[in-house]
């Protein structure tokens, strides 16, 4: 496993698109106790065959208590959320998160609410994530969306190492800002970085995909991009060629006028896996949209679907 006192640091400067943020924070300082969130998560089986959470450490404001089992459906699979004391990410916040799912192990994460990108004077909030899946492991990774706030500046870095066995669900939703706050905060960030890839554990490329959206030089409602849509998904699925695509043949691209939603779906290089977008104006519809291709997902794996989404989320 890895720990804090080996992490890598998370230092974004060097990307040209960051280049103009990286003015220190008049109060606290880039990556301060306090602001430099640290998460390792480690799932593995028991003695009794049984998936736990066997590795945590943490640093604040990020929180994690003890694994939960209340999936109905797969009632062993360890689900965890996590948690932040910190309020939103504010200008020079800097966080890891690694998650490590062993052989033959299944886990489920997931975040207590939406992360907000606070409004931002100097610098940027910065997130550096590493997922690594050994062989038969089974990990989903259903975060709650993001928001970025007028202003707020957010980068982000995830790498994958994946066993050729294993199977990832990884989804990532994006708000357009604070859509009703006071006259609507759409798209009214500075800059949105975000990168995704992978490799098998020899080293083997099979991935990347980088977007930077920077609504001040690009306009985002043109057709191509954004267009009348104000939530956007990205769920990156990595399985077995076989499992993956039994996804696919099940999975019809959609685009539903009457209720503003569209999704589309492809296969990603190397045989490794698909890529789901979706498009919405709410993030309920959009949610509800992943969780349904997830389910998909895990049927094709585990032979067991997604339970209904609690009420409260």
């Amino acid at each position: 496993m890895r720990y804090y006192s080996d992490s890598p640091k998370v230092d974004f400067d060097s990307m040209p698109e960051m280049a103009p943020y990286l003015e220190q924070p008049e109060a606290m300082y880039v990556g301060c106790p306090g602001k430099h969130g640290y998460l390792n998560l480690g799932f593995e089986l028991n003695s009794e065959g049984k998936s736990i959470l066997r590795e945590l450490d943490r640093r604040a404001p990020l929180i994690v208590q003890q694994e939960l089992y209340f999936d109905e459906e797969l009632p062993g699979l360890p689900c965890v959320y996590i948690l932040s004391s910190g309020g939103p990410n504010v200008d020079g916040d800097r966080y890891v998160q690694n998650f490590l799912v062993k052989k033959d192990a299944m886990a489920f994460v997931s975040t207590g609410a939406a992360t907000k990108i606070a409004e931002m004077k100097r610098n940027y909030s910065g997130m550096l994530q590493t997922i690594t899946l050994e062989e038969n492991a089974y990990f989903e990774y259903l975060p709650e969306p993001i928001i970025p706030c007028k202003h707020s500046r957010y980068i982000s870095d995830t790498k994958i190492v994946a066993d050729a066995t294993a199977t990832l669900v990884y989804s990532e939703i994006y708000m357009g800002g604070r859509k009703y706050y006071k006259d609507g905060e759409l798209f009214q960030y500075d800059i949105l970085s975000v990168c995704t890839h992978a490799e098998r554990p020899d080293g083997e490329q099979l991935f990347r995909e980088k977007f930077i959206i920077d609504p001040r030089d690009n306009d985002l409602r043109l057709i191509g991009q954004m267009h009348d849509f104000d939530v956007f998904a990205n769920v990156v699925v990595l399985a077995p060629k076989g499992k993956a695509e039994e996804v696919y043949a099940q999975t019809e691209p959609f685009y539903d006028k009457e209720n503003r939603l569209a999704a589309g779906i492809t296969h990603l290089p190397n045989q490794s896996g698909l890529l789901f977008k979706v498009l919405g104006m709410e993030p309920g519809p959009v949610k509800k949209t992943v969780r349904e291709f997830a389910s998909r997902v895990r049927m094709a794996v585990k032979g067991k679907p997604i339970p209904a989404e609690f009420p409260w989320r």
